[in-house]
């Protein structure tokens, strides 16, 4: 029998029960749309956060106090003395360090923003004017910190879009002034809209100079310090370097945590990455769910065409050539059932981006591939058993069921 007879063949066959070919098509369909869905959720939130973590700039070393221990629980460590708190001198000694660029101190706190007899919360930020390059931000009206917020600390502020937008509308607040906390402070300049980083969004920003803002908290603790160092064949230098130096300024107590963004980064990957080949994995059970129903349906496929099987051997058709055409109709119907998951897979991706636009949920490349591959090898692999067994009729004994 000619291949292309085969083809024409095993299509009859499946569109001559169209209720049965698409329900089983469906269920196909079904399990490669979760692979292509689901990889494109861990694909996505993995590209997310390493998008957040490298829009707060790069060759950054971050200092957070507080020793992270990871060498599990120890009795002896429960008798530990409360560690050092970092501080804006700290944070002025690194800037004297080889290789360090730039420094940010940052606190942070919620406070209540009020002008134009409007009142608002937000997220309060006290730093320096090296913030915003560190940081990579854009101002969108005005101008950034001065050079003494670190200092002194100027009764200023800048605002994030959002919050101008919320107070002042699209009217130019520069020179206004506004009441922060329990301090009326002169706004100077508004950051560009759409800043992200970590997790947060600038436009809902109050930032401050460090010195002020430590004021109004009544604190002197920083919530961490920002290192830029001047490459990023650097950072590993830079790191050392900022431990040894905070270490001696807390008389020998290495109560700090230096990281630096690769490390995060890499960490990150590593783990959403794991995440998504494992959520591959429990989608495609689905696929082997539906390899079994392509099985089922094939065997009664075969008890219902006894005797047309019975009657294509009298004709001369060879075992062979109907174990053949068995296994082309299972393939042709995970084909079209995969073809179809993958359409669906990126029309669902597509939905979740329309409504979470910063979410770069993509279905991956080698996800696709894999789908349509677990998908077609399921039907090959399932298909086998009916095909040999309609391949094994005895054609008189076939078309005595007729």
């Amino acid at each position: 029998m000619r291949i292309v007879d085969t083809f024409r063949y095993a299509a009859q066959a499946a569109t001559g029960t169209p209720l049965r070919t698409g329900l089983l098509m469906l269920a196909m369909s079904i399990g490669v749309a979760a692979v292509v869905m689901l990889t494109a959720l861990g694909d996505g939130a993995r590209r997310y956060v390493v998008n957040e973590f490298s829009s707060i700039g790069t060759n950054l070393v971050i200092v957070l106090p507080g020793r992270s221990d990871t060498r599990g629980f120890n009795p002896a460590n429960l008798i530990t003395s409360t560690p050092r708190d970092l501080t804006v001198d700290d944070a002025a000694a690194l800037l004297r360090l080889p290789g360090v660029m730039r420094i940010a101190p940052i606190a942070v706190a919620t406070t209540e923003i009020n002008a134009e007899g409007k009142l608002r919360e937000a997220m309060l930020v006290g730093t320096n004017a090296d913030f915003i390059h560190v940081r990579q931000l854009n101002m969108g009206l005005g101008r950034f910190l001065g050079k003494s917020a670190m200092e002194h600390g100027a009764a200023e502020v800048v605002l994030g879009n959002k919050i101008r937008q919320d107070i002042f509308g699209n009217e130019s607040p520069l020179g206004k002034t506004v009441r922060v906390g329990d301090r009326r402070l002169r706004v100077v300049g508004v950051l560009a809209e759409g800043g992200q980083g970590m997790g947060m969004s600038t436009d809902e920003l109050v930032i401050i100079p460090v010195s002020l803002a430590q004021a109004m908290l009544n604190s002197n603790t920083l919530f961490r310090i920002l290192v830029e160092a001047r490459s990023r064949d650097q950072l590993e230098e830079v790191k050392a370097r900022v431990l040894k130096m905070i270490t001696q300024r807390h008389e020998g107590e290495e109560d700090i945590t230096v990281i630096t963004q690769d490390a995060v980064l890499q960490t990150f990957d590593k783990i959403l990455g794991v995440l998504t080949l494992g959520v591959a994995g429990i989608a495609a059970i689905s696929l082997a769910v539906a390899g079994i129903l392509v099985m089922n349906v094939m065997l009664v496929s075969v008890t219902q065409r006894t005797a047309e099987i019975g009657l294509l051997k009298a004709l001369g058709a060879t075992s062979g050539a109907v174990r053949q055409m068995f296994m082309v109709e299972a393939v042709l119907l995970s084909l079209a059932g995969a073809v179809i998951g993958i359409a669906l897979g990126y029309l669902g991706a597509g939905i979740l981006r329309q409504f979470y636009p910063t979410f770069p949920a993509y279905p991956p490349t080698w996800a696709v591939l894999a789908g349509f591959g677990t998908a077609m090898a399921s039907g090959l692999i399932f298909g086998v058993m009916p095909a040999r067994r309609a391949a094994r009729l005895d054609p008189i004994q076939a078309l005595s069921k007729r």
